[in-house]
Order: structure tokens, then C-alpha cells, then sequence
């Protein structure tokens, strides 16, 4: 099953997908590439695949990425070798156009959206994790309310307040969707 978690910057979607892949050993996380820098602590072929723009451009040009877009200042893809594994989950944790593209070429795709609990909350967690410039901080919030006005394209929306709830809801989703699509 393709399970695409997409949501603002900010709002904890890196944070669920581990939960949920520490849960269910079933889940595999999709290694995104992109152009951008790593970030402290961040390690390339873990976190994302760090690769040049002419290296990007290389995967668009020869169809080895599933979708991919221009987000934040940054390209960002999914390489389609990930989302042929056999026998798992794979998530997907990419923002709203990759999922539409997402669903436009698979169908049968779980989209699920991640809600912050109020816009205070994900300016704080965003500003608080000091991993961006103020400029990158009010791009990415102004693209936060762009994104959550998208939701609507998503099966499944949830508001991450409680990392342990919201996990366990995703869980709850995916089992029922699992069971109508057999």
C-alpha cells in the first residue's frame, strides 16, 4: 500500500512517520531526493538523498522519479524504484503537489493531511526548531496556509496535538482501508 503523509512544514510529519515505522516494522519510509542542504544531523540516504540540480534534472529526464517539485526554494522527488517494494507500506512523506501527483499515477494511494492544532502552535514548532532563516520561516508559514486550504484533496485529514493519539488514528486508517481494498 502507497500512504502519503503530507502536511505545513513544521507540523510533525517526520515525527509520526517514525512513530508509526517504530510500531509496525511493515511500514518502509520513502527516501526523498532533494536539492536543498542537509540539515544539522540530517544524513544523505537516511533523511533524504542530498543531490545537485543536475542530478535531479538527470532522474526527471530519464522517468526515475514518481513525482517530484520545486517547494521552499528546493526540488524535491520520489525515486519510483521506492514505491515498487513488495510485501510493505511505503510512506510517503511529501507535500500536497507531490501528492496529487501521487494519486494521479496511483489511484489507490492513501492520502492522509496532518492538521496543526491552531496556526500559533505551528509557527512555534517551525521558528523553534531554528533550522531555517526568518525569510525561509515566512515562506514556508505563508505556504503552510496555502497547503491546509488543500486538505480537502486528501482522504483522511487529523490534527496532530498528541503524537500518540495521532499515531494511532493513522494506524486505525490504514488497517480500514486495508480491509476494503482486498
Amino acid at each position: 500500500m502507497i500512504i502519503v503523509i503530507s502536511g505545513p512544514s513544521g507540523v510533525g510529519k517526520g515525527t509520526v512517520v517514525q512513530k508509526l515505522m517504530e510500531k509496525n516494522s511493515r511500514f518502509v519510509r520513502s527516501i526523498s531526493c532533494t536539492t536543498r542542504k542537509p540539515r544539522e544531523g540530517e544524513k544523505t540516504g537516511r533523511d533524504y538523498h542530498f543531490i545537485n540540480e543536475d542530478k535531479f534534472f538527470e532522474l526527471i529526464q530519464n522517468n526515475d522519479l514518481a513525482e517530484f517539485a520545486f517547494v521552499h526554494g528546493y526540488y524535491y522527488g520520489t525515486p519510483l524504484k521506492n514505491l515498487t517494494q513488495e510485501k510493505t507500506d511505503v510512506i510517503l512523506q511529501i507535500d500536497v503537489q507531490g501528492a496529487k501527483k501521487i494519486k494521479n499515477r496511483f489511484p489507490e494511494a492513501l492520502l492522509i493531511f496532518l492538521l496543526p492544532p491552531n496556526m500559533e502552535i505551528l509557527t512555534n514548532r517551525l521558528t523553534g526548531r531554528g533550522t531555517e532563516t526568518e525569510e525561509e520561516q515566512e515562506r514556508r508559514l505563508k505556504r503552510a496556509k496555502e497547503e491546509i486550504e488543500e486538505r480537502t484533496f486528501y482522504d483522511y485529514i487529523t490534527v496532530n496535538d498528541d503524537i500518540e493519539r495521532v499515531v494511532n488514528e493513522i494506524e486505525k486508517i490504514i488497517e480500514k482501508e486495508r480491509k476494503l481494498h482486498r
